[in-house]
């Protein structure tokens, strides 16, 4: 998400009431080490994230401020950048048959961009909010804020949809997504957490608690907006990266589980 008013007590409220929540579930809890430490551009309105090649490709919201990025992941630098029409409200972007797919908040038009020059090609339409974007075998996975997740064709058609659950009851203001290994991350807007979902079922699977990645005294503004969300995976390398909207710095972190024995996750398998 964006840009919603929202007050410190209410955000507070969400993510204690998540946190009760996810104690709840009998499902695996995970903590981090970071691993590596990189400088992220403090104006970035971070939407969507994704790494390929060796580079970080980055989607920034705000009308009037919304861009497409090509980042250098070790100085944050950002290589090449599209400014988006400024009516439009860039959110979660994903590579999809070798374009790169973005989507807005409230416009209801997906853009497609050539992956090399971030010319932009096409539109697609869609009804409600574009919140995430995340691609993974044969579909892309789209989230719009509330417990639904659309599944894509590769010609970006929905064949599909399902609700995301904890225990059977629905998990909403899913943001930013990324396919890890076979499973959808999701940052839930206005917490620290991100949920691990098996996308076959629609069930949280996992639950990966960020608190203190990034605490807000260190974030360098009071904004109320300046929440962690995104999510990069590495599959190369096996390499996880999170940053937030407007955070100075992206963390590569090592899960660490911390039920069932407090054994350390592998995303190496």
């Amino acid at each position: 998400m964006k840009i919603r008013v929202a007050s410190a007590v209410a955000s507070v409220f969400a993510s204690t009431l998540l946190a009760w929540n996810m104690a709840q579930a009998a499902v695996p809890v995970y903590t981090f080490v970071v691993k590596n430490t990189y400088p992220h551009d403090p104006q970035a309105f971070t939407q969507g994230l994704f790494f390929k090649d060796g580079f970080l490709y980055e989607s920034t919201g705000m009308q009037g401020r919304s861009s497409l990025r090509k980042v250098e992941l070790t100085t944050g630098r950002v290589l090449q950048k599209q400014a988006l029409a400024p009516e439009l409200f860039g959110e979660g972007i994903a590579e999809v048959d070798g374009a790169i797919v973005g989507l807005t908040w409230t416009s209801q038009i997906g853009l497609v961009f050539d992956a090399k020059t971030f010319r932009e090609k096409k539109r697609f339409s869609y009804t409600g909010e574009g919140w995430g974007l995340a691609s993974g075998g044969q579909y892309a996975y789209m989230s719009d804020g509330t417990a639904s997740i659309r599944v894509l064709d590769r010609k970006l058609k929905e064949v599909r949809r399902f609700d995301v659950t904890v225990d059977g009851a629905p998990l909403t203001r899913l943001n930013e997504l990324e396919w890890v290994e076979g499973q959808l991350f999701a940052n839930v807007w206005g917490t620290d957490m991100i949920a691990r979902i098996d996308p076959a079922s629609g069930k949280v699977v996992g639950w990966i608690v960020l608190t203190k990645l990034l605490e807000p005294a260190q974030r360098g503004t009071n904004s109320v907006d300046a929440v962690l969300n995104g999510i990069a995976y590495d599959s190369k390398q096996k390499r996880l990266f999170v940053t937030g909207k407007l955070w100075p710095k992206l963390f590569e972190i090592e899960l660490v589980e911390v039920r069932q024995g407090a054994q350390q996750t592998n995303l190496r398998q």
